[in-house]
């Protein structure tokens, strides 16, 4: 093919586009020429009737945004509540283990006859009540796990088990105390569960 034969062929193309491009502004021009002609037809009942279906359809979309910005607003206030509430999760975690430490060297210490303690001990009791007492006020860090309290498999965490004449799953033994940091469990209890052998509720039934 020729350079001229070549040139001419663009060209064309480029007046096929030109055209189709005038083609679509003039249908897009007698589009809203016909949507002109229909407001100016439109009778006032329809113009009020087209109104009301207008402001409904803005009013919803308002209320929606507005929902969906009030729901924005409270996400982000639980979100900052929760991270200044937790903030020191992890450092409770590492400072549970110390207590742990306490409590064990305390269970170990020496008693005489009378059941007392020496100076010694009664300082570490101390620290210990002082430090525990810090950290549930200022840090709202609990500890539970009671011998003799229901089991709760949320917040306990079962090692072992045994039958024994109870109504329902009690703790036998607490191993290592459970710790919350308010509502969430940063340290579920190890403990031993009692679960009921049947006895308790055979009873029940021969007193009705």
């Amino acid at each position: 093919m020729s350079k001229e034969s070549k040139e001419t062929e663009k060209d064309e193309k480029a007046k096929e586009a030109e055209a189709a491009e005038t083609s679509e502004k003039k249908e897009e021009v007698t589009e809203k020429e016909a949507q002109e002609t229909a407001k100016q037809e439109e009778s006032p009942e329809q113009i009020i009737a087209r109104l009301q279906e207008e402001n409904a359809a803005l009013k919803d979309q308002y209320l929606r945004k507005a929902a969906d910005f009030d729901n924005y607003r409270k996400r982000t206030v639980r979100e900052k509540q929760e991270a200044y509430d937790y903030a020191n999760e992890k450092l409770l975690t590492d400072l549970v283990t110390i207590l742990d430490n306490f409590d064990r060297a305390l269970e170990a210490a020496p008693k005489t006859e009378e059941g007392k303690t020496d100076a010694f001990t009664d300082g570490i009791r101390m620290i210990n009540k002082q430090l525990t007492g810090l950290l549930e006020s200022k840090y709202n860090l609990s500890c539970y796990g009671v011998k003799g309290e229901a089991f709760n498999h949320d917040i306990h965490e079962a090692i072992g088990k045994t039958e024994a004449p109870v109504a329902e799953p009690v703790l036998a033994e607490v191993y290592l105390k459970g710790y919350m940091l308010k509502d969430r469990v940063i340290r579920p209890a190890k403990v031993m569960v009692n679960m009921p052998d049947g006895s308790v509720k055979e009873t029940q039934e021969d007193t009705k």
